[in-house]
């Protein structure tokens, strides 16, 4: 399902297909004590939000209520176009804070695979790779640092420590 909705998405402004996010996130998940019922959450995570279309019912008729409650919970809109950015965020973030454990998780394996790309990315091009993004270097940085609190909040992981190591480290670059 992924494959097929995401084939013909590339990661922002780049030539890298979108897939490979999701594989990463999927191998951060599984890599960290996650199910299987997470790692096909992580692997589906973006299709509410980024397949205009995709709808809900047919998460939990293919793979069940579980896996389709985890998609849900880590979408940060069903609405298409996109609402504006930081409304949308700060909704997601106040919502992340009170998630379960089991959605923590893939939200961290997520975003430290964004931020490591990104930190990647910036060793390379500098602040340019912000102009990738809707959003500005200083809303990105804060965003980042906003997801550490929040997944920090009644829980701790070696994976959130990871990303915090990696925001950490985003921050210091820029």
């Amino acid at each position: 399902m992924a494959m097929v909705a995401f084939r013909p998405k590339r990661r922002k402004a780049t030539s890298v297909p979108y897939i490979t996010h999701l594989f990463a996130v999927c191998a951060l998940v599984g890599e960290h004590g996650g199910d299987e019922d997470q790692m096909i959450a992580a692997m589906l995570h973006d299709y509410l939000e980024d397949i205009e279309g995709a709808k809900v019912d047919e998460l939990r008729d293919r793979f069940g209520e579980r896996v389709a409650g985890l998609v849900l919970a880590l979408s940060d809109t069903l609405v298409h176009p996109k609402p504006p950015w930081k409304g949308r965020k700060e909704r997601y973030l106040a919502h992340l804070r009170t998630e379960p454990h089991d959605v923590k998780l893939i939200s961290a394996a997520d975003k430290l695979h964004n931020c490591g790309t990104i930190v990647r990315d910036h060793r390379a091009t500098g602040d340019a790779v912000f102009s990738r993004f809707s959003a500005s270097k200083e809303q990105t940085l804060w965003y980042f640092r906003s997801c550490v609190d929040a997944l920090g909040d009644g829980w701790e992981h070696p994976l959130l420590e990871e990303l915090r190591r990696m925001v950490d480290e985003l921050h210091a670059l820029s």
